[in-house]
């Protein structure tokens, strides 16, 4: 066959197998139309790594594209973020609000666009939120009540002493939700007396610190217990407590939120009395899962397509929502939790 003649014929091959492809996608093609969002409040937490890795792992396992960021904790910087994606082309955007009582209207912007929206970690209040994927934040702060007043017992013989209430930002849903549990507990014991319930913005270790520094000084150093929203602000707490030679767990009560490394080590060595695991990977995993589902049956309602947990009103309607897990972390059980499940080596925890 003369070269002109074969060259004539590869190009009429190559022209009908791309009218072919064009016309007969291949199977799983489809997948690969899926974008979807995760917009973080921030990275300032160590967690969020792994919030990060876990979900974009999961999504484009099942075939999705994800278009990542994080706002600084910064409401305008988020709405901005939110509007990027919403131009870039997802269907669905999982987003952890930095203003739970304002992020509604992100939520509408991305309704009438035709994009769902799933909530993430934090509960917006006041908008059309089609989903929710969150560990029971007042649970978590029930449960540092709880071990509070266990500790007390064990080091005092008696619930009696000096609260300090270290909450995160100011209107977070979270915030609020976690510091209710741990009130609860606070106003059920007549022997305890809240001397301060402080909310601090961005969910800062050196305000934590600050506010810590405050209360030991107008306490004389005779506070008995810190309950913190977070994992951060605990180490703020610590860093104070150091400083006047009380960061001992046989001194002074600390429970922090997240299962931050330096947090585990702090339980580990007796700085911490106790850290609540809240279990990143499930939580993650979860919502990537649930956002692909979403965005691949765009005209379903959102409770045909995953089944929820619960259904909790958010002040504007009805979400359906998933709970993932919460854990308590002791200086006793850290190997048979954080450890065991993979979660730190004990290289991490104990330094060896």
């Amino acid at each position: 066959m003369a070269r002109r003649d074969f060259s004539f014929c590869l190009m009429a091959f190559m022209a009908m197998a791309t009218m072919t492809a064009a016309m007969f996608p291949i199977a799983g093609a489809q997948a690969a139309d899926v974008k979807i969002g995760f917009l973080l409040k921030t990275m300032q937490e160590e967690r969020y790594q792994r919030d990060k890795e876990a979900f974009i792992t999961t999504a484009e396992s099942m075939g999705a594209e994800v278009v990542f960021d994080s706002a600084n904790n910064d409401e305008q910087t988020q709405l901005g973020k939110f509007e990027n994606m919403l131009a870039k082309g997802v269907q669905v955007i999982v987003m952890q609000p930095v203003n739970t009582g304002t992020a509604g209207n992100m939520v509408r912007m991305a309704n009438e666009e035709g994009v769902k929206v799933v909530g993430y970690d934090s509960m917006l209040v006041d908008g059309p939120l089609d989903m929710m994927v969150m560990q029971d934040s007042w649970a978590v702060g029930k449960l540092q009540g709880e071990a509070m007043v266990e500790w007390l017992k064990a080091k005092k013989g008696e619930v009696k002493g000096r609260v300090a209430l270290i909450k995160g930002q100011p209107g977070d849903s979270n915030a609020i939700a976690m510091s209710s549990g741990a009130l609860e507990i606070i106003e059920s014991e007549p022997g305890l007396e809240l001397v301060a319930n402080q909310a601090h913005e961005g969910w800062s270790s050196e305000k934590a610190m600050a506010t810590t520094e405050n209360v030991l000084t107008k306490q004389n150093n005779d506070v008995d217990a810190f309950i913190c929203n977070n994992s951060g602000m605990a180490r703020g707490v610590i860093a104070a407590l150091d400083a006047q030679g009380l960061a001992s767990s046989d001194k002074v009560f600390v429970a922090g939120s997240d299962a931050d490394l330096v947090n585990i080590q702090h339980v580990a060595n007796g700085k911490q009395t106790v850290e609540i695991w809240k279990k990143i990977k499930p939580l993650a995993e979860k919502a990537a899962e649930i956002a692909v589902l979403l965005a691949k049956n765009p005209d379903k309602d959102p409770a045909s397509v995953v089944t929820p947990d619960k259904v909790l009103n958010n002040g504007f309607t009805d979400v359906p929502t998933i709970v993932t897990p919460i854990v308590l972390i002791t200086q006793s059980n850290i190997d048979d939790t954080i450890v065991a499940e993979g979660f730190y080596t004990k290289e991490q925890v104990y330094g060896q």
